[in-house]
């Protein structure tokens, strides 16, 4: 397998074709689940950033010329390669984030399937013919033609949860839009872009149209959002860090994926048993470190009760340990998220709800905790913890549990449990999200379905084909076949 390293364990940034080291002290990449060192990226200066602007808007001209089937072809190599390597991948990300070895490997081979699909989907967006007789005044004799052209460099900036799948989202799309690329990936999840980049490049990407950016967010941030050079961002991760964004930029068009405060409300006539699934499932995979975790639950309290015992049973069977093992729950991040999560929790218990498992705690490993009778004055109503965490909270009736959801600052997803499913559609159209799930728990794929939130959740849609959509924009060359 092709390492994109200098030597040892000190990796490079895929710059204009090449691996390059940085000028600046490198950054260390430690593994979450002991503080081992797992290997060091660059820490590139202001001035190599410039280099890889340069890089990428030198080749996308370039790029957006070549046959969309030859982008695609080298896509569908990528895909191929990726799927090839995935094994050694995984694991490296297991290590680099504290994923569990299994979620490790479907996220890498599900990221070789969006390659894959969003090769296939690009060769199917197509302009389009406008005439001119359907508006009062016109003739058949001036039409329009409709074309999509890319926008040029996007900067795509990608979280830790998702590494490779995160930033192939933003990365296949935009090639297949006719853009050139600078990646910028998390400190932890670097190692694993890196390899990704690395795909890419092994598959035939041109010089300069794939680029990586890595060092510190306070040293490079802003010199890389405010660059004069990008044409399109591309960002996943905190509220705070996304809306510092959008004012930073001005008219440079975004796509930002940023938190939630998932709810699922479960109604009095829901299977239960598939209901206590589906939300264990989702609030403590990845130890509820995905954006689309069920991070609340508003039961009705003629069903409370039963609920609650139903999701500590599965709770309580959960594994906890370290990555390597064959466990759900894994230790976070880092320390400072740990500490977050039990700021949370001592708040939760200090205002009275009731604690029905879990607040053990050893390092940055939580185990998965579950509370009832969470109230609105609690802390964890209302933030986002990303930990293995969920709150029960009792309503009296649906009207209470859509207010609840809808005064959240966020607009992610949001689940409805029920077997009327005229009460289902009717719900979904009054909470203020960006998808529904009907007897399901929230999560982001398929990936061609779109994907957005509003309000404090996001802005734009994603999705294969809607993310090919937003990073390219539509041209008009009017025809008139008369003087």
């Amino acid at each position: 397998m092709f390492d994109p390293m200098k030597k040892g364990n000190a990796y490079c940034c895929l710059i204009n074709g090449h691996w390059q080291e940085g000028s600046l002290a490198p950054v260390e990449v430690t593994r979450p689940a002991d503080g081992g060192l797992l290997g060091t990226v660059p820490a590139l200066s202001h001035k190599e950033v410039d280099a890889a602007f340069r890089a990428a808007k030198a080749a996308q001209k370039q790029w957006a010329e070549t046959p969309i089937s030859v982008r695609s072809a080298i896509l569908h190599e990528a895909s191929f390669l990726l799927e090839e390597k995935a094994e050694a991948i995984a694991s490296i990300l297991s290590q680099e984030i504290s994923k569990d070895m299994a979620s490790s490997l479907s996220e890498v081979k599900r990221t070789a399937d969006f390659i894959r699909f969003t090769a296939d989907e690009g060769k199917h967006m197509e302009g389009e013919m406008v005439g001119a007789d359907s508006f009062p005044g016109f003739n058949k004799k001036r039409f329009s033609i409709v074309t999509r052209v890319p926008l040029g460099v996007v900067l795509a900036i990608s979280p830790f949860n998702y590494p490779v799948n995160l930033s192939a989202s933003k990365i296949a799309p935009a090639l297949m839009a006719g853009n050139s690329v600078i990646l910028k990936p998390p400190t932890s999840g670097a190692i694993s872009a890196l390899h990704l980049a690395a795909v890419f490049h092994e598959a035939g990407l041109p010089a300069g149209v794939l680029n990586t950016v890595t060092g510190r967010g306070s040293d490079i941030g802003d010199y890389l959002v405010t660059h004069p050079m990008v044409d399109f961002i591309s960002f996943t991760g905190s509220t705070a860090v996304g809306k510092r964004i959008a004012r930073q930029v001005g008219m440079v068009p975004l796509l930002l994926e940023l938190g939630g405060k998932d709810a699922a409300l479960v109604l009095e006539d829901a299977d239960l048993d598939d209901a206590a699934k589906d939300i264990v499932s989702g609030a403590y995979s990845y130890s509820g470190q995905r954006c689309t975790a069920v991070k609340r639950v508003l039961a009705l309290e003629s069903i409370a009760d039963a609920l609650v015992e139903k999701i500590k049973e599965r709770v309580l069977a959960l594994k906890t340990g370290m990555p390597h093992e064959k466990v759900q729950v894994t230790p976070l991040i880092n320390d400072k998220a740990a500490d977050y999560v039990q700021e949370l929790i001592d708040d939760a218990i200090e205002k009275g709800a009731t604690l029905i498992c879990g607040n053990k705690r050893e390092k940055n490993l939580i185990y998965p905790t579950l509370f009832d009778n969470v109230t609105t004055d609690m802390r964890l109503a209302w933030e986002e913890p990303f930990g293995p965490v969920l709150p029960i909270m009792r309503i009296q009736d649906v009207e209470e549990g859509i207010d609840i959801a809808n005064r959240s600052e966020y607009g992610l997803q949001a689940s409805v449990f029920t077997k009327n499913i005229d009460s289902a559609f009717s719900i979904a159209e009054r909470l203020e999200v960006g998808t529904v799930h009907i007897n399901n728990k929230t999560e982001r794929g398929p990936d061609h379905f779109p994907f957005l939130g509003v309000k404090s959740s996001g802005m734009g849609t994603q999705g294969i084909r809607y993310s090919i959509e937003a990073m390219s924009r539509r041209k008009v060359v009017v025809v008139n076949l008369e003087p």
